[in-house]
């Protein structure tokens, strides 16, 4: 090998390092925001909380998916009835409509 041909060989390797693309990391893939989750009212005795408590579930789940939008309406309607007899004092009849609403669409 001649020194000329040993020179170009390593011109030509020079050249082709700097035509290389150093290693970049690729971009970040776009995320999407999570809705927030409805808070969970805090705990408490009485029929009042209680319901608060299974209306913010059934309002989580709707929007999260778990729970389609039809059953959740119904769902809150039987809710409300059981507040309505909550708000009026009627404390045991409204702990029985809740139960019964929670049973009636598989909430323990």
């Amino acid at each position: 090998m001649s020194p000329q041909s040993g020179l170009a060989a390593a011109l030509l390797l020079g050249m082709s390092l700097a035509a290389c693309k150093p290693n970049t990391p690729p971009p970040a893939a776009a995320v999407a925001p999570v809705a927030a989750a409805p808070a969970i009212p805090p705990g408490g005795a009485g029929c009042g909380p209680a319901i608060a408590r299974t209306q913010a579930i059934v309002d989580s789940d709707v929007a999260t998916g778990n729970l389609n939008e039809p059953v959740g309406k119904r769902f809150s309607a039987d809710l409300a009835q059981a507040a309505a007899a909550c708000s009026a004092g009627r404390e045991g009849e409204a702990l029985r409509l809740h139960a019964a609403a929670r049973a009636r669409y598989g909430y323990p």
